[in-house]
């Protein structure tokens, strides 16, 4: 499917620009994050606008609708306090959003409108990493569901989950960066995983 990208956010990439050639931006501030906002306990670090999210066309699941179970990734560690390896994924990338929880919390469940702090780590189909909150310096990444602050996959996926819970997303490009890709990590037309630790709630 076609995607179109916001005009704001194309602003946003002309500003980043000019911001990292003035040295004031960084490529290592990561994470699935709106342009413009803040790492946690960093004030003083934009993070990049290339990595805010982007509109898609696939069809919203619903408040409470299952998640299809996710069926390309296995052997993830259930120690969440280590970070996870996620391994090469396994048969053909699914067309639609899945997931599987690891590690079922015992907490609150998440919902739109919360608040949530998570810890993560991202990679393509192949299991090749492009970010992560684990990242010695990084600290877990807070969003609020259904705000459009982070790619839809997350959006659509987090609900659900409960705190103290590790869950794997499988995520259609679609529903990701599409076919603009975010080179030169994320190619066009990529499908992504997340492995993703609700660590809180509000």
């Amino acid at each position: 499917m076609r995607r179109t990208r916001p005009l704001a956010l194309s602003l946003s990439l002309l500003s980043l620009t000019a911001g990292l050639a003035a040295g004031c931006g960084s490529s290592d501030s990561g994470g699935f994050r709106s342009a413009g906002s803040k790492i946690d306990g960093d004030p003083s670090t934009t993070l990049p606008a290339d990595l805010a999210s982007t509109a898609s066309t696939v069809k919203q699941r619903k408040p409470g609708e299952p998640l299809p179970v996710q069926k390309n990734i296995s052997g993830i560690s259930t120690d969440l306090s280590t970070k996870p390896k996620v391994p090469k994924a396994t048969g053909t990338a699914p067309t639609v959003l899945q997931g599987s929880d690891v590690v079922t919390g015992t907490g609150a469940a998440a919902k739109d409108g919360d608040k949530v702090t998570v810890q993560y780590v991202g990679t393509l189909f192949n299991g090749t990493e492009f970010d992560t909150s684990w990242k010695k310096g990084r600290t877990p990444f807070q969003f609020t569901i259904g705000q459009g602050q982070v790619i839809q996959g997350w959006d659509q996926g987090i609900p659900g989950m409960k705190v103290g819970g590790r869950r794997v997303l499988v995520i259609p490009a679609d529903l990701a960066y599409g076919a603009t890709g975010q080179p030169p990590t994320i190619p066009a037309n990529a499908p992504l995983v997340f492995v993703v630790d609700l660590k809180k709630i509000g």
